[in-house]
């Protein structure tokens, strides 16, 4: 007898092979049958008409903190993410020397958008080596194994004390000290290296994320500790229009460390047929056997705005910044009064952010937003093309969108990778064997996105309900989130279900599958606001061997753990 038999069900192994009705028997978190199950389980769950799946494994997200406070890893617990991989983009919390805390608060919350309150009262600082870091984590459970790696920003914070900032030249000495410093956090269990090289990434006094012009030196540097150590992926945010100027280095780090090396692939609007380019030198790197990967995301890199988030049409409007004391209800209920919309929409905006200015007043770029569809908007729907170009009318809809729903509407504004005025490019991109699936960002940028429900979207969007174009494979888009990210960061132990892998799964109402629409909830420490969106269709997610989720509640087990390190099949 088996501890638990799956009956039935429609199952994609995480392979990309064709799908196959059968069983699925799970004994001590290991699955030890997959296909025919003759022997009964103590416990049977009957998935006749469901889809059976590995569970999820997320390799971007900024967890972090969260890890500290939250053992539900929410928004990815709600989609079928049963592993995260966090500390990108170079920005994180270890290590991190006592009077360096609030420097690296301040990074994060001005990289990831993360509220700088919440993390000065969420995080309890246990640690101020890497190492010391992970055996914090490792008195934690969660419900879904979480994975490192050493971030850049921290990493020249406690190397280079006051002289860490971008911009200053690491010496000898400085770069001796962070490769030895890598290896020690590779060895302890990190599972590779972060850092950020894109001048989008600044703390929250407006100073670029430390290393983010580097020299090469340095960064090779880095790589002589990963390679010393014997693993690690090195994952880089970039900018974007500089990629193929970054293919050099990159080239040369891999061939030190023997390891992949993985960038974050978008498309920016000022570049809209860059994307071809960076291919053809992946297919160059993948034809002299060169592990260098683009990592792309499953919709366009967007912007949520709403009365309540971070930036929104009338951000910097002085009638507006004057409600920003009040509480949510009370703004949203003077929002609605009609002399308060008039001197709101008759003002210009104080702000003199450059990006602020750009993202509030392109209205050609804002739509309004009602549900899964809205990520692909169609160009004649925009507030621009609704208010025929008059830009006054188009605040007007936008103030006026803004107000439905009792003051929660939301307006999305596609970022980056909308540059054609669809997802064509996304559909070719995620075909690629040289990109990997990932930028859910999953417990960042809190009152601007909330991609942690990626993994949902790509089964019904892209599998199911695209009208605007091709749909992708089902068995591709699970393949892409489960054995290709698990192997991709050494993973071997994950992402199929087959014999002697960990009972990591989903079981999967496929056609009920989808996500509510999101919402702000002020739910992290000190009542900090955050963007959520939960899913249905999930009727269980199992990590290693243990129900979490049933029909989109949490069951209150935790059985995530660290992982410290490449793991081994069981």
């Amino acid at each position: 007898m088996h501890q638990l038999v799956i009956r039935n069900g429609t199952i994609i192994d995480g392979t990309g092979a064709d799908r196959f009705v059968g069983d699925v028997a799970v004994d001590d978190g290991v699955i030890v049958a997959v296909g025919e199950v003759e022997a009964k389980g103590e416990r049977e769950i009957d998935a006749a008409g469901l889809l059976v799946t590995p569970g999820f494994v997320d390799m971007h997200t900024h967890y972090d903190a969260q890890v500290t406070w939250d053992p539900y890893l929410t928004p990815s617990g709600w989609h079928g993410v049963t592993t995260v991989v966090m500390g990108n983009c170079g920005v994180g919390f270890a290590p991190a020397k006592a009077d360096r805390r609030e420097f690296l608060i301040n990074l994060m919350e001005g990289v990831e958008d993360i509220p700088g309150a919440a993390l000065s009262d969420g995080i309890e600082w246990e640690w101020e080596t890497f190492p010391e870091y992970l055996d914090a984590l490792d008195t934690r459970r969660w419900v879904a194994d979480v994975g490192t790696q050493l971030p850049h920003g921290a990493l020249r914070a406690w190397v280079m004390d006051d002289r860490c900032a971008d911009g200053i030249d690491a010496t000898p000495s400085d770069i001796s000290a962070m490769a030895m410093l890598t290896e020690e956090a590779l060895r302890a269990g990190a599972l590779g290296f972060t850092t950020s090289r894109t001048p989008l990434h600044r703390s929250i006094d407006g100073e670029l994320v430390p290393g983010t012009s580097a020299d090469e030196s340095e960064l090779l540097g880095i790589a002589e500790g990963m390679a010393a150590a014997g693993h690690g992926v090195f994952e880089c945010a970039l900018h974007h229009p500089e990629v193929p100027e970054s293919f050099g280095w990159l080239r040369s780090l891999v061939s030190i460390t023997g390891k992949p090396a993985v960038f974050n692939f978008n498309i920016p609007d000022s570049h809209p047929e860059l994307w071809r380019e960076v291919l053809t030198l992946l297919e160059q790197a993948a034809a002299d056997d060169v592990p260098v990967y683009g990592q792309v995301a499953g919709r366009p890199v967007g912007i949520l705005m709403s009365w309540d988030g971070t930036v929104h049409p009338f951000v910097g409007r002085p009638s507006f910044e004057q409600l920003s004391d009040l509480t949510p209800k009370e703004r949203r209920e003077r929002l609605a009064d009609p002399d308060v919309r008039q001197r709101i929409l008759s003002e210009e905006s104080l702000d003199e952010r450059s990006l602020v200015r750009f993202i509030s007043t392109t209205f050609e770029r804002m739509w309004p937003f009602t549900g899964e569809a809205d990520y692909e908007p169609v160009a004649g729907d925009s507030l621009a093309s609704r208010a025929g170009g008059n830009s006054d009318r188009a605040a007007e809809l936008a103030y006026n969108h803004l107000n439905t729903d009792n003051g929660t509407g939301i307006i999305y504004f596609p970022f980056m990778n909308y540059a054609s005025g669809s997802l064509d490019p996304l559909w070719e991109l995620h075909q690629h064997p040289r990109t990997r699936m990932g930028l859910a960002d999953g417990g960042a940028h809190c009152g601007t996105i909330v991609d942690g429900g990626m993994p949902t979207f790509m089964l019904s969007y892209w599998a199911r309900d695209r009208e605007r174009g091709e749909t992708l494979p089902l068995e591709l888009i699970v393949h892409r989130q489960t054995q290709q990210t698990a192997e991709f960061y050494s993973l071997h132990d994950r992402g199929v279900l087959a014999p002697g892998m960990r009972a990591d799964i989903n079981v999967i109402d496929f056609d009920a599958l989808g996500f509510d629409k999101p919402r702000m909830a002020w739910d992290l420490p000190t009542g900090a606001p955050r963007y959520v969106q939960e899913s249905q269709g999930y009727r269980y997610t199992l990590c290693a061997g243990e129900v979490t989720v049933k029909d989109g509640e949490f069951t209150g087990a935790l059985p995530g753990k660290l992982i410290r390190g490449p793991q081994p099949m069981s």
